[in-house]
């Protein structure tokens, strides 16, 4: 081989590594321009997840250069306690369950705070079978109710005993797996829990739903928020443009599953193998009636929240909740973050 001919594939294997080293150079600048955000849910894998998998599933996240992963979780109580301690960026959690945090840790170093409001409504339920007799809340005086400690439905039953006049009431603690078992097998009177958990689980267990008789917190006088998107303090004074970010995916995620739950649906069971896609289809469509597209979040808008009715909710808390201190509204919330009405404008006419 002539020495030419060496020298020309020699430069031309030089232009080839050198292309290739551009091309990685220039593609390193937009991965690290995707921030990491590590998100936890209050639950596990269930329908209404499908708000979170499905910006992450369809790129919605990407688009905004944040890097999402979602983790299953065991209760909102654990979503702020890991928010707070700085395992996880954002979550997914009850208001009031933040509230009582920022109750009794007046001085951790790291309070979560609300940015966005998912559920207007609180999902929480007392659920009987109609044999019982239990028509209305009057009737719950002297009953054995039933529901984990943490629940809450339970940690409310005091705002919704007030409201209503209910006598006192007999309370029957378990673990969750087995508080519909024991409404079904006539253990408990009643449970507290939220409304499209319960219900499909008493259908599990064989309880057909026209035996069951359900009475909303927000149908009897309860105007409790239920669960919103939290953010570390860290994420708020330093990385607000992330948040915005977030917020802005999050809510184009949220137009989708709205507009689709089957599908929607289909991502979570692409999550986790083991879901009943139709059940949680049935149980994402009934989150949506009666705590997100509700008539209280068309008034206040998605996403967003009333000033007047988060100060009522943060008293009736610190009372139901005998929280160590009484809870600021102001230090709660941070609506700064929140995308523009326009964007957030996805609720739809509402069902006649």
């Amino acid at each position: 081989m002539s020495l030419p001919t060496l020298a020309r594939r020699a430069l031309l294997a030089g232009a080839a590594a050198t292309t290739l080293l551009s091309g990685l150079l220039s593609a390193t600048p937009a991965v690290a321009q995707e921030t990491p955000i590590k998100f936890q849910l209050d639950w596990r894998f269930e329908g209404p997840a499908a708000f979170f998998l499905l910006p992450v599933a369809k790129g919605y996240f990407k688009d905004e250069k944040l890097n999402v992963t979602v983790d299953a979780g065991n209760g909102s109580g654990n979503a702020v306690n890991r928010v707070a301690s700085g395992t996880y960026d954002m979550g997914f959690a009850d208001l009031a369950a933040l509230m009582e945090f920022h109750a009794n840790n007046p001085t951790a170093p790291n309070k979560p705070v609300a940015v966005m409001v998912v559920y207007n409504n609180t999902p929480s339920a007392v659920i009987s079978l109609k044999k019982s007799g239990i028509k209305t809340p009057a009737d719950l005086a002297g009953k054995k109710l039933g529901a984990p400690v943490f629940d809450a439905g339970r940690r409310a039953f005091p705002v919704f005993q007030k409201a209503n006049g209910v006598g006192a009431v007999n309370w029957i603690s378990m673990d969750p797996p087995l508080r519909e078992t024991m409404l079904a097998k006539g253990d408990v009177d009643a449970i507290t829990g939220f409304y499209f958990t319960s219900v499909l689980n008493l259908e599990a267990r064989g309880v057909k739903a026209e035996d069951v008789a359900v009475m909303l917190y927000p149908n009897h006088g309860v105007k409790l928020y239920g669960n919103v998107i939290i953010a570390s303090e860290e994420m708020v004074k330093k990385r607000p443009e992330q948040v915005k970010a977030f917020l802005r995916a999050f809510t184009k995620g949220a137009r989708d599953v709205l507009a689709n739950p089957k599908a929607a649906t289909a991502i979570v069971k692409d999550r986790d193998g083991i879901v009943n896609s139709e059940l949680e289809e049935r149980r994402l469509r009934l989150a949506i009636d009666s705590s997100i597209a509700t008539a209280d979040a068309r008034a206040e808008g998605f996403g967003a929240i009333s000033g007047p009715r988060l100060a009522l909710m943060a008293s009736q808390v610190a009372d139901a909740y005998t929280t160590k201190s009484r809870i600021d509204p102001d230090v709660i919330w941070n609506g700064s973050f929140l995308p523009t009405a326009a964007e957030r404008n996805i609720l739809g006419a509402p069902k006649k």
